[in-house]
């Protein structure tokens, strides 16, 4: 079949009709569309815009000005972050993230009129902390609304939940968390938002919100992210309606409980993350590990954190999917070997076991891991890291961009083989490692080195370079290191973006400090301990960011700087143990501070009413400036967060504020010790108290020691000695569990110290000085069953530190050796009893043997009676045997020689006769060991003995409990029964002519003469005794 000419002419005309006609439309069409956008649209975004500025500081994670291309007289549907309803031309999309906008968002903007969003993302600007306006609840379309990180403030408005469309809600703020979100509202929430799938409300505050709540949100959530919520209280008890979840994010709370079983049911699940808190952890048991293991197969991601974890065996761990990219177990208490072999995990990027206790090595076929850019063993002391093994992982690991090993064993692994690590290499951090050598010099040189940690490697040598360092690194740590540095021009103007600087006792060189101002971008400032001189410089009145600063233990002179007053964020500040004068600076004008710390200066004046003004200070240390004057403020017990306060030896006066007993419960350490502080003790000390130091030695202090104390269950030092204290012996004291140390001297206690009224009495007890007082009676003898921790040498030695302050060293006043020391760090071996200079009478019980771990025993200036037992010889630590002034009688026990610790022995001025023991130790005393007893002879006595006279004879052997262990061989029961007899027969005469005469002078003068004329002896005794210590 053909076409005709005519036909085809025609034919062609048509399509060619068509084809204009079309290209007309379109163009129609084309031309409209691109003109869409209502004018109203376009008005309200304008004046949007104009309500804002444009800071660059106001979008952290990116930065896109979306709103510099917004134009009048331009289409608004093609501006940036702008998408239109095509048929409309209304605004249905509005996407301004990393906006860098910065300004209050009102109520009534203009943003509020775009009523047909259904999508708004204002994430990472900062809105300066607006409340949310309620006015958010009439996008009524609204099917995706994201407001993270954008400084909004105040409570989540209930108006949010009449968003019934919502598919996505992020509300997640920024490490500050300004917003927070009340029972009420979330109920709302989880009652109308049925179609939520994402919701993430990290650091969101709903510490009011019951976890168990967290159930009733819906079943077809995909993820679910509420990091850092305060959420607190028992972790739900199941999670199994969630079954289609893919993310979970419940970290940084502060559950309690078990981790439920039926966590195996969400198969779904790739992303893992939980978390207890430091205090109670989460509990997770190794069953519900494995079946939680077995079923998620595809899982990527796992963090657990205080997560107990302890019976899980690690090894269990290769059960995990073979696909994961992310592991990070962090203080889980994980206990046993490292894995032999974690070859499995291919596709592993982030490992980190940080906090744990496993032992043994790091496998090599770490190294088989190639895709690891992250890898964190620190903290598991009896880790290993083998040369061999180590060397074939650093230089496999080709994408390794940061390692972090502190506290793993490296003493074998030569530093040069760090020299073969990945160039792209961040992050640094080998502390306390036990690394010797060199250390290479081209990892100074890394050029995306952000991290570099070397603290604490103490035989670690190397040069820090001047020049050609990572201008992109932000903390640097030398402490404890021989690694030379200079701190002068070159380091200073090319590490500007140094954050943190931490070269606490190192290795520099050389310094100009005056230079320190250009590193503007310093948040932490470590300088001590590095015999550093001169004035503080100026320049750190530059450091604007700076919120820690420590210069301890240097040379400093000068005064204290005012522009330190004027560092407004500053949290920390430590200028102790320098040569600092003049008076503590009055303006302090940040609010913020925590540690303040001017202790070992030469400052005075008083302390200025602005300290007592820093609500959230934590530790207050002014101690041993000698000359800080005035009394301390009532204002004190303002500071309820308060931890330590510590104003000892200084020259403060007045009356001690009588709320320091129960101001916080949070006080750890209280020590105003070396005063001339009067009154009387403060009281009452509140239950639940955290008290773990009280001194208040060598003040002015009257009246009782309260028995209020007893509340203070964590207390293990107590010195209240060199005061005026007039109460008997206090005996509750007994009832202190924790009680260490215990100094009661040169007081005016009276009274018998009779014995334990409590079991277990004073049982961790190791220093005990009740010495200079005016107690009377028998020796406590029961006290001396009950003294467990004077009874048992540990030979593992430790300073004693504050429990709830780890940096701070208990420090007490006693006398040592004949010596008045004050130790300044208490060693945990050391073993004192001290109960000198009192009216104590009677016998030295064989008791006294038992304290076999005493280092001191000094019993000196009593009138104690009988002969020296033998049973001293049991304690063969002790090195200060101090038995002067007393009554004793008899011969020196052969035993003492033995004592091959004992360097100062004094048992002079009382009566004891025979030859001295000789050998050993007894040939390196002189006479003023034995002066004053004219019946001893033998070196080092200028009496000879005579050759009649018998040597000392070999006391028995001490055995506890066995009383007949002190009755010789030939001492049996038969002569036991005849001194029976004759002293029956005797006491019955006796009794008779007492009675028939009634009153024999005859005996009443023998007994009243011996009474007088020891009173007479003990009063010489006092005053020639007194005039001795004078």
């Amino acid at each position: 079949m053909g076409f005709s000419p005519l036909s085809l002419s025609q034919f062609l005309s048509s399509i060619l009709f068509l084809f204009h006609f079309h290209t007309t439309i379109s163009s129609s069409n084309y031309s409209s569309s691109s003109h869409f956008c209502a004018p109203d649209q376009s008005l309200s975004l304008l004046q949007f815009k104009e309500s804002f500025s444009i800071n660059s500081s106001a979008s952290g994670r990116c930065q896109h000005p979306k709103t510099e291309s917004w134009r009048e007289g331009t289409d608004c549907c093609s501006w940036d972050g702008v998408t239109c309803e095509l048929e409309t031309g209304q605004v249905t999309a509005l996407d301004l993230a990393c906006s860098m906008l910065y300004g209050t968002l009102h109520s009534n903007s203009t943003l509020f009129s775009l009523h047909h969003l259904q999508k708004l993302d204002l994430s990472d600007n900062h809105f300066n902390s607006s409340h949310i306006s309620s006015r958010f609840g009439q996008f009524s379309n609204l099917t995706h609304l994201n407001l993270n990180y954008s400084v909004f403030a105040g409570q989540v408005p209930s108006e949010i939940t009449q968003l019934s469309k919502l598919v996505s809600l992020d509300l997640s703020g920024d490490l500050n968390g300004y917003l927070s979100l009340e029972p009420i509202s979330f109920d709302k929430l989880v009652r109308n938002l049925t179609q939520l799938r994402e919701l993430d409300l990290s650091r969101v505050n709903m510490s009011l919100v019951v976890p168990n709540s967290l159930m009733n949100l819906s079943s077809s959530l995909s993820s679910l992210k509420l990091r850092s919520c305060g959420l607190q209280g028992e972790f739900p008890s199941s999670m199994r309606k969630f079954k289609h979840l893919q993310q979970l994010d419940l970290r940084y709370n502060h559950f309690a409980g078990s981790i439920p079983d039926d966590f195996e049911q969400l198969t779904e699940l790739v992303s893992l993350a939980l978390s207890g808190n430091e205090n109670d952890y989460l509990s997770l048991e190794p069953i519900s590990f494995d079946k939680l293991v077995q079923n998620l197969t595809q899982l990527r991601e796992l963090y657990l954190m205080w997560v107990d974890m302890s019976l899980v065996v690690p090894n269990s761990l290769m059960n995990l999917s073979s696909s994961l990219s992310s592991l990070t177990l962090y203080s889980c208490g994980l206990q046993g070997k490292f894995p032999s072999s974690v070859r499995k995990f291919k596709h592993l990027q982030k490992l980190v076991l940080r906090y744990s206790n496993l032992t043994g090595s790091i496998p090599d076929d770490l190294g088989h891991l190639t895709e690891l850019v992250s890898i964190d063993l620190s903290f598991n002391g009896y880790l290993s890291a083998e040369p061999s093994s180590f060397d074939k992982i650093i230089q496999n690991l080709t994408k390794l961009r940061g390692l972090s090993l502190g506290y793993v064993n490296m003493r074998l692994v030569t530093p040069n083989s760090l020299a073969n690590l990945s160039s792209s290499l961040s992050v640094l951090a080998l502390w306390g490692c036990g690394l010797k050598g060199n250390f290479p010099g081209n990892i100074f040189l890394l050029p995306n080195l952000e991290v570099l940690d070397l603290t604490y490697n103490d035989e670690l040598t190397g040069s820090f370079p001047s020049s050609n360092v990572s201008n992109v690194l932000w903390l640097l740590g030398l402490t404890h290191t021989r690694i030379s540095v200079s701190l002068e021009n070159d380091f200073f103007i090319n590490l500007k973006l140094l954050e943190v600087l931490v070269l606490r006792e190192c290795n520099i060189i050389r310094s100009n400090l005056t230079l320190i101002g250009h590193l503007t971008k310093l948040t932490r400032l470590d300088l001590a301990g590095n015999n550093l001189n001169g004035q503080i410089p100026s320049s750190l009145g530059n450091l604007m960011q700076l919120d820690s600063l420590y210069l301890d233990n240097n040379k400093f002179s000068g005064r204290i700087p005012d522009f330190l007053g004027n560092l407004t964020v500053l949290e920390n500040i430590s200028l102790s143990n320098n040569q600092l004068l003049g008076p503590i600076p009055s303006q302090i004008s940040t609010r913020s501070l925590r540690l303040f710390d001017l202790s070992k200066n030469n400052l005075h004046g008083p302390i200025p009413s602005s300290i007592f003004k820093q609500e959230n200070l934590e530790a207050l240390a002014l101690a041993s400036n000698n000359k800080l004057t005035g009394g301390i403020s009532s204002s004190i017990c303002k500071l309820k967060f308060l931890r330590l306060l510590d104003l000892s030896n200084n020259s403060l006066s007045g009356f001690i504020p009588q709320c320091l007993g129960n101001f916080s419960n949070s006080l750890s350490i209280l020590n105003l010790g070396m005063n001339n502080l009067r009154g009387t003790i403060f009281s009452p000390f509140s239950k639940g108290n955290s008290l773990g130091y009280l001194n208040l030695n060598d003040n002015e202090l009257e009246g009782k020691i309260p028995l209020s104390i007893i509340n203070c269950t964590m207390l293990e030092i107590l010195d209240l000695g060199n005061n005026k204290i007039e109460d008997t012996f206090p005996y509750f004291l007994e009832m202190l569990p924790e009680l260490h140390v215990l100094v009661l001297k040169s007081n005016k206690l009276q009274g018998f110290v009779n014995g334990p009224i409590a079991n277990n009495s004073f049982s961790k007890l190791r220093i005990f000085d009740i010495s200079s007082n005016n107690l009377s009676g028998p020796l406590p003898t029961a006290y001396f069953n009950s003294l467990e921790a004077m009874m048992a040498y540990n030979q593992n030695s430790f300073y004693m530190m504050a429990r709830n302050y780890s940096n701070y060293a208990y420090s007490i006043e006693v006398t040592w050796k004949g010596f008045e020391i004050k130790f300044r760090k208490i060693q945990s071996t050391l073993r004192i009893l001290d109960l000198s200079n009192n009216n104590f009478i009677g016998e030295v019980s064989k008791v006294i043997g038992k304290l076999k771990a005493l280092q001191q025993l000094n019993l000196s200036h009593n009138s104690l009676t009988g002969h020296i037992q033998s049973s001293l010889g049991m304690l063969t630590n002790l090195e200060s045997l101090d038995l002067s002034s007393n009554f004793l009688t008899g011969r020196i026990p052969v035993q003492l020689a033995d004592l091959t610790f004992l360097g100062v022995l004094n048992l002079s001025h009382n009566q004891l006769e025979g030859p001295i023991p000789s050998g050993k130790q007894f040939n390196t005393f002189n006479t003023s060991s034995f002066e004053g007893n004219l019946g001893l002879c033998g070196f080092p006595m200028p009496k000879e003995c005579n050759s009649d006279e018998a040597p000392p004879l070999q006391p028995p052997n001490f055995h506890d409990g066995d009383v007949s262990a002190f009755f010789g061989d030939g001492f049996g029961w038969k002569a036991v029964a005849i001194g029976y007899g004759c002293g029956f027969v005797f006491g019955v005469t006796m009794g008779y002519v007492v009675f028939r005469t009634r009153k024999p002078a005859w005996f009443l003068k023998v007994v009243e003469d011996q009474w007088n004329l020891k009173a007479r002896r003990t009063k010489k005794n006092a005053r020639r005794n007194g005039a001795r210590r004078n």
